[in-house]
Parts: structure tokens; sequence; C-alpha cells
């Protein structure tokens, strides 16, 4: 994976990817935020040598590098997941990229269902700690212990900091910004009545397919994370309707201009 690395890193630096010092994972829905950056470059997935190709028809596949609030970001638009067939190793390949090309900031974004009914579709929670349900560890691979600690601290898995900052500027803008946990699921079928139960017992507030493993990588390599949730939908087992991706995919649109002035005003202050 190393020689990999090097590989990719290499061909970015080329391309012009300068030492930016924040990287940005834009999940399903979420990808607006491009038309705030200044782009100075982008590459398709399926240029970059040793990246997996996005393959979900509503995520873009795209690098992009440029300016936003003043600071350098590298951004992911479309992200990799298990349910596309990818092992854990390739979903979190681009979060070693940013690492390796500079980044000390890493933000997350994805569109969640909310478990907690006091949640409501439409609303943004910021993630406070997670819960993996993928079966397996992005860290689980032969000389992991060369790119960082093999046994990955998680007592805070998103920055304190960070997170702070992002409720006192939800607060000042009047964004209602609730707080919990994240569980993380392989997908892509979406859970069953039983299992909707099932996470609420176990503590989960909402419930999506992505992010924790980058979150676990970006751990992994002493990256600062902060990561927000749009939800989708409501996960009420008593109530369970139908599912339709048309209207998450609109929902997530809908509550986009919140989240974008969340990380913008983020940016800003870090």
């Amino acid at each position: 994976m190393i020689k990999y690395i090097e590989e990719t890193t290499e061909f970015l630096q080329k391309k012009g990817f300068d030492k930016p010092e924040i990287g940005i994972i834009l999940g399903t829905g979420l990808g607006q935020l491009i038309n705030e950056i200044e782009i100075i470059h982008e590459v398709s997935y399926n240029h970059i040598p040793n990246f997996p190709t996005a393959t979900v028809e509503f995520h873009k596949g795209k690098l992009i590098y440029g300016k936003l609030e003043g600071k350098k970001v590298v951004v992911m638009q479309g992200r990799f997941h298990l349910y596309e067939g990818y092992s854990l190793q390739d979903v979190t390949y681009p979060v070693r990229i940013m690492h390796t090309l500079g980044i000390k900031t890493l933000l997350v974004s994805n569109a969640s269902g909310a478990v907690n009914l006091g949640f409501k579709k439409g609303e943004l929670m910021l993630i406070d700690d997670h819960i993996n349900l993928q079966g397996g560890s992005p860290l689980a691979f032969k000389g992991v212990e060369q790119l960082g600690s093999r046994f990955t601290d998680m007592s805070t898995p998103y920055d304190l900091i960070i997170n702070a900052k992002l409720e006192v500027i939800a607060k000042n803008n009047n964004i209602n910004l609730h707080k919990g946990v994240y569980a993380s699921v392989v997908g892509p079928q979406l859970e069953t009545r039983a299992e909707y139960r099932y996470l609420k017992i176990i503590g989960a507030d909402a419930v999506g397919m992505s992010t924790v493993p980058e979150v676990i990588v970006a751990n992994h390599l002493d990256l600062r994370v902060v990561a927000v949730s749009v939800l989708t939908d409501e996960c009420d087992p008593d109530n369970l309707k139908p599912i339709n991706i048309d209207e998450i995919i609109a929902m997530a649109g809908k509550a986009e201009p919140e989240m974008i002035l969340l990380f913008k005003e983020l940016i800003k202050s870090l």
C-alpha cells in the first residue's frame, strides 16, 4: 500500500495539489459546496492511479483542489462504500492520500436516517460518537503499523474542540444542530423494523452506510475529524413506510444550505 500511496500522491502533486490544509468528504446529495470553492484543479477518480471509481449514480467521482474561505482544501465529490463491492481499505484509501498531501483536518458529511424520533428529516446532526456495524476494520491488514499505530485509540474519534466550535456557529446562525451517535451499516438494503428497534436499543441516533471507516483511518493518521449528518428520513419502526431514494436525495439537497454555511464558517475559524 505504501508504494500505491506514493504513486497516487506524486501524480496529484504533479497535477498541482499543493499542500492542502483541510480535506472534505461530500456525501449523498451534498455536492453543492463545490460551488463555493475557488477551484484550482480537479481530477476524475478514474484518472487517478490506484484510486477506486465511484459506481453510485448520484456520486460524481472527482477529487477537487482549491480554496475555500482562504484555506487550501482537497474535496472528495463522491465517496466509496462497502456496498459497491469495495474493501474497507479501498473505501478509506482517499483519506490516506489526503493525509499524505498534507491535510491536518478532515470534514465529513453524509445523509442518514433518524433513529432518534426526536430528530426530524431535513435537520442536521453533529456526530459525537459512532457504532461500527460494518463487520470489519480498515486497519485490519498486514503492515498497517508502517502507516500509523495498529491499536488506534478511539476514545474521542471526533475532535471535541472543533465540535464545540460548530455548535457555537450553529447557534449563532439559528441552525438546529442535534448531537448524537451515528451507526454505520453495510447496506445497500435499508433496515427492517426489527433492525431499527435494535439500533435504538444500542444507542444509535442515526444510521447510514459510510463515514465510520473514513473516521477510523483519520484517527489512525492523527487527523482532527468533524462529521455532520443530514437527516433525510425518519426511521420509526411502528410507522415504517417504503423508502423513496429520490425523496432522500431531495431532502439532502433541501438541508444542504445549512450544512454549507456550517462548513464555511468552521473553515474560516480554523
